[in-house]
């Protein structure tokens, strides 16, 4: 898929401060017409990014107000091998995946299903349809089993916990592909902003890595695009040298530190891998009010020119292995100061494409 070129499109990251999906759509189709995504809206605790992807896992009840895997409750060894089981099935056998565990359903699932259905509704052609899983670290150190221990931790439940993550980005894929869209699945990591502190002391890199890919090999073989999102600052070496196709970051605040690894993003690039450059900002309201369209373009333009300069990689190039998204997704703000991070995001997009149209590197808008 390293010939995919996004060509500084708009992409938005998952949630939303609503409590309507259709409006919440609405909002994104507007926002990025090329490629859509389906929303999390976390005033509905079921579609928060560690409950939305609990249900199916052994030792989890359902109606639970708690992320808590109980590996000691009655018959937990035999929902155990029963995961296995369905597992083992579902990923040999290549059938579908609609109505098994791994896939969103109930009230989790509302936006997803919604999503597909105003998808099938606009019979119009996507250039991508993009989705989106908790990545393997923060789910794991976000939910505990009995004894309040972090299920990353547990060799058996941090195993099923990244192979539910796994088959679910894959039947996202699946039916992002059915619908004759580039899939794009994102892992969500902001506990990576914490990799290297004591609170992750025994986190190595090689853990985060194969749990990423773990869950990347999936996407990868539904024809899918893997991106991984941090929404601060990181290790970022780890994530250059992964097998992923796409680098979520947090341009507005954390430019400075991404680009202390330039030589790796000079090979990230070169493979044709994409970065998505957050440069709207998502923290306070305040800040996002004081933001204009031309002020971010200055400073997202002199930042490529940076990454030119350190690289050796003409600016064209930058900007069409490029996505341009928000920092970081918008559930926590107010629906004003959301709002605008969208049409910040549109209006930088705009202004890039428009600026190098006469390139020929870029698609109609």
């Amino acid at each position: 898929m390293n010939s995919f070129k996004p060509n500084a499109l708009p992409l938005l990251i998952g949630s939303l401060p609503m409590t309507d999906h259709t409006a919440a759509l609405k909002l994104v189709f507007d926002h990025t017409p090329d490629i859509p995504l389906w929303v999390q809206l976390p005033l509905y605790r079921e579609e928060g990014m560690i409950s939305q992807f609990l249900s199916g896992l052994p030792g989890f009840a359902e109606g639970s107000e708690k992320n808590l895997l109980d590996t000691s409750r009655p018959g937990f060894d035999n929902e155990l091998v029963s995961f296995f089981e369905d597992y083992l099935s579902l990923s040999e056998s290549g059938d579908d995946l609609c109505g098994s565990r791994f896939a969103l359903s109930g009230t989790r699932g509302k936006g997803f299903f919604e999503f597909l259905r105003q998808v099938d509704e606009k019979k119009t052609p996507f250039i991508a349809l993009k989705g989106q899983v908790t990545g393997p670290i923060t789910f794991g150190t976000a939910v505990k089993d009995e004894n309040d221990k972090d299920i990353f931790y547990h060799d058996q439940l941090r195993d099923t916990a990244i192979k539910k993550l796994a088959m679910n980005a894959k039947w996202q894929a699946r039916e992002f592909s059915k619908r004759g869209a580039v899939p794009i699945i994102f892992l969500d990591e902001p506990a990576l902003a914490g990799f290297g502190t004591s609170a992750y002391i025994t986190i190595s890199k090689a853990d985060v890595i194969l749990g990423i890919e773990e869950i990347s090999r999936e996407i990868h073989s539904e024809g899918g695009l893997v991106g991984v999102h941090v929404c601060a600052n990181t290790e970022w070496d780890m994530l250059l040298g992964a097998d992923i196709d796409i680098i979520s970051f947090d341009a507005f605040s954390y430019f400075d530190k991404f680009i202390l690894y330039p030589e790796m993003i000079k090979t990230f690039l070169d493979q044709g891998k994409i970065l998505a450059w957050g440069i709207v900002p998502t923290g306070k309201p305040d800040l996002i009010a004081a933001q204009t369209g031309p002020g971010l373009t200055r400073l997202l333009y002199g930042q490529m020119d940076e990454l030119s300069g350190k690289t050796g990689i003409g600016k064209a190039t930058i900007l069409s292995q490029s996505f341009i998204t928000p920092s970081c997704g918008t559930g926590s703000l107010d629906l004003v100061s959301a709002t605008k991070v969208l049409a910040l995001t549109r209006e930088v997009s705009e202004a890039f494409r428009r600026t190098y149209a006469g390139l020929s590197i870029f698609l109609p808008y």
